[in-house]
């Protein structure tokens, strides 16, 4: 990473001020000087080695991922310092990608029969598993490719022996503009000179992103064009929440901005109490408010955000950690570990929402040209019954600890949710007959196809409970990419076809007595949860800094003021005109959190 030593312009007073707008991906104001950040060109040298040099290269190899390991262990150490969500685990999903046995032995093969030099191995097989990562469209799953390229930046430049230093320009507090960050490179800034963050590239659900709020930077993602129009001695101001960046603010928009940072630090001040209270509406409507989690390293923010439990953690992450395919046994002390931390909590474990081996290196399957609709979450699970089967008997293991609920993502129709049925069906049978006495435990489905929207009735009929996933959702509805800056205005959840989607598994949820709960965005969003309440959904779930903002929203609306909140949406023709029914509707009950939303 460089700064940029561009001379700025003389006459600074002229400069014309400009509206973007982006993806609001860490909330907060800020206004400061630009400083321009251009990746390091890292020029990897190619070469033949000897083979009597194959040993010797390996040994530098060696050499560099202690290095890197050291620098990973120091990230960690200061993200953990300043976290609250347990983002430090992201660096741990670098450890485990620098330490991962598949890449190392890719790496050694190039070295030692490719007789290829060390920096063109790790290059080569980043290079490999990146394009694997790129070719799917599970949003989470797609960014885990900049995990894989930090790492294997971080492990050239050390073979290389460049320095990854700080540019001393940045003695003076100021706003980053840049393409993008990688995760290191958004851990290394220095907390107090980095007000804010405005990329060209990234999403909500980077770790960029994920770090930014864990350190409180406001950040703006998926601009575009900031890198373009930026120069060296603009003065930027970011609206993080509403995704908003002005390049050169007139009088008014520094007011409006010095504005809004005042009265957002005073909105947080004021839900600090709510912790340990309920999410109960003024006419006695409770609404538990869960946690979404993908390790245990987070178990500690759903007591600090007064969750109720977890409703959706996502194992994926141990499979994604170790690139392949993870024991029992280990599945087991985690899910026991969390159940322990929850004290009787509700804990909702969605099985393994991945695909083939595009990710998993000891599984074959054949490569797909559009893994988006292929082999993918539960149709990877069926295709492959010994997967599945460990991971329930692990999460059957740690029911017998506590409230444990499986969770099945992906379903599209009765005959997957039968099947996997009959799988749990089988897993508690093993155990039973090993003597192990476990409770009934609960199997739900997530709604995020239409097909299974349309079709929750009869899902209803044999699932226990519903979870309705608005993020897949509303990118299968409206076929939007919404890590795609290019398309990712038109990721919409508020939209018409998306709420009657909604409606239809609420509607079913309520006619067979399931519990309905939503674990997307749209819950996360004082505005949209309100309306989501109002349509009749039982739970929430959401990231665990969201709960107290969407606690109190509740905690001041009426049930009565909320349905007729869901009548006028549903009636709308937009969502422009939806999100004005939310946004009315929050200025009347609670105008004070309209800095936080």
């Amino acid at each position: 990473m460089s700064s940029s030593d561009e001379t700025p312009p003389a006459d600074a007073a002229e400069r014309k001020s400009h509206v973007m707008h982006g993806i609001g991906g860490s909330p907060g104001v800020a206004v400061a000087p630009v400083m321009i950040v251009r990746p390091r060109v890292l020029d990897v040298p190619e070469r033949r080695i000897a083979p009597a040099e194959a040993e010797a290269e390996w040994g530098r190899f060696e050499a560099a991922r202690t290095r890197t390991r050291q620098q990973l262990q120091h990230l960690r150490s200061r993200l953990d310092a300043h976290a609250k969500n347990g983002e430090a685990g992201i660096l741990d999903a670098h450890l485990m990608v620098l330490d991962d046995e598949v890449m190392s032995a890719r790496v050694r093969r190039e070295i030692v029969e490719n007789h290829h030099n060390a920096e063109r191995a790790v290059r080569d097989v980043a290079n490999f598993f990146i394009k694997q990562f790129l070719q799917l469209d599970d949003p989470y799953l797609k960014e885990r490719a900049d995990d894989i390229s930090d790492v294997g930046r971080r492990m050239i430049r050390n073979l290389l022996g460049i320095s990854e230093e700080l540019p001393e320009r940045w003695a003076t507090p100021c706003i980053i503009v840049a393409e993008n960050l990688t995760p290191s490179e958004t851990i290394a800034l220095p907390r107090d000179k980095v007000l804010g963050l405005a990329l060209d590239r990234g999403s909500t659900t980077s770790h960029a992103a994920l770090i930014a709020r864990a350190l409180e930077i406001p950040a703006v993602f998926g601009l575009g064009r900031i890198m373009t129009l930026a120069t060296p001695g603009d003065t930027l101001g970011i609206d993080g929440s509403r995704g908003v960046v002005i390049l050169n603010p007139a009088p008014k928009d520094l007011k409006r901005l010095n504005g809004l940072a005042v009265a957002r630090a005073d909105a947080q001040r004021g839900l600090e109490h709510l912790r340990n209270q309920p999410a109960v509406t003024p006419d006695g409507r409770r609404i538990p408010l869960f946690a979404n989690i993908e390790n245990v390293d987070e178990m500690g923010t759903v007591d600090a955000h007064g969750a109720e439990g977890v409703g959706l953690f996502r194992t994926e992450y141990l499979w994604l950690a170790s690139g392949r395919a993870v024991g029992e046994e280990q599945q087991t002390a985690v899910y026991a570990a969390a159940v322990r931390a929850l004290r009787g909590r509700p804990l909702i474990i969605r099985v393994f929402d991945l695909g083939g081996d595009k990710f998993v290196g000891n599984v074959g399957l054949t490569q797909e040209t559009n893994p988006f609709l292929g082999m993918r979450s539960i149709r990877y699970l069926l295709r492959h019954p010994e997967v599945f089967k460990a991971q329930l008997r692990a999460i059957l293991r740690a029911r017998a600890e506590g409230d444990v609920r499986v969770l099945l993502p992906m379903i599209s129709d009765v005959v997957e949710l039968r099947r996997s049925r009959e799988l749990l069906d089988d897993s508690l049978h093993d155990l039973t007959a090993e003597g192990l006495v476990c409770p009934p435990i609960k199997l739900g489905v997530m709604i995020e196809i239409p097909s299974a929207a349309l079709s929750a009735d009869l899902l209803a009929e044999q699932a226990d409970f519903f979870s309705i996933g608005t993020n897949d959702l509303t990118q299968y509805t409206l076929a939007v990419d919404r890590i795609n800056e290019h398309v990712a205005h038109l990721y919409q959840p508020a939209h018409p076809a998306v709420l009657r989607l909604i409606a239809l598994a609420i509607e079913a949820g309520q006619r067979h007595k399931r519990p309905v709960c939503v674990c997307g965005e749209m819950a996360s969003d004082p505005l949209t949860a309100l309306l989501l309440v109002g349509m009749g959904v039982d739970e929430l779930s959401m990231a665990p800094a969201s709960i107290p903002v969407v606690k109190d929203a509740i905690r001041k609306t009426t049930l009565e003021q909320a349905r007729a909140l869901a009548g006028q949406a549903l009636a709308a023709r937009s969502s422009t005109e939806i999100l004005k029914h939310c946004h009315d509707l929050l200025v009347k009950v609670a105008p004070e959190l309209l800095p936080l939303v």
